[in-house]
């Protein structure tokens, strides 16, 4: 996948300094990688029985609504507190700067479906573990976890133990 990895952009010291940006926006751009990226994910969870495809605001939706289609499944939004109207559920989880929270429609997942939660990327892996909750607490179950790209370094992984985990590019000491 390094042809991938290459139409991703980094931007050193943003949003502040020591830290490099992986902008996904440039493979995003990119029709002919876009498409690869979102079909590669898409065919390792083809025999993982997915019946929804969960994204996480804002960037995830951008690759699991894709990956949704590809698999023939629905996609459920997942917002961050105080965006979406009606019955929802939600979680909070803590930043490295203070909490935030995952909200998902109360009858958007059901008791016994499996989800596939994407996000864009795994960082420290807080808001990707907190997804997965929240599906849990719907009493549908993980079926994987999904991301274009995985910043090693920051040992996410480590709070996604419980999950099959997949990531089509990584980034480590780079």
């Amino acid at each position: 996948m390094e042809h991938l990895k290459n139409l991703i952009r980094t931007i050193p010291d943003f949003p502040k300094p020591g830290i490099m940006f992986r902008d996904l926006t440039t493979l995003f751009l990119h029709p002919a990688g876009f498409k690869e990226s979102v079909i590669a994910m898409a065919h390792e969870f083809r025999d993982a029985k997915v019946d929804m495809v969960a994204g996480i605001e804002s960037r995830g939706f951008i690759v699991a609504a894709p990956i949704a289609l590809e698999l023939g499944v629905g996609f459920v939004p997942m917002r961050k507190a105080g965006k979406l109207p009606g019955e929802k559920l939600g979680v909070e989880y803590t930043l490295e700067y203070g909490t935030d929270r995952l909200e998902v429609h109360s009858n958007a997942l059901r008791k016994g479906m499996r989800v596939l939660v994407v996000d864009d990327l795994i960082a420290t892996g807080g808001t990707m573990r907190a997804a997965c909750d929240l599906v849990e607490q719907t009493g549908a179950e993980v079926a994987g976890v999904a991301c274009l790209v995985e910043l090693t370094d920051l040992k996410g992984r480590e709070l996604l133990q419980d999950y099959s985990c997949f990531r089509l590019i990584e980034f480590a000491g780079e």
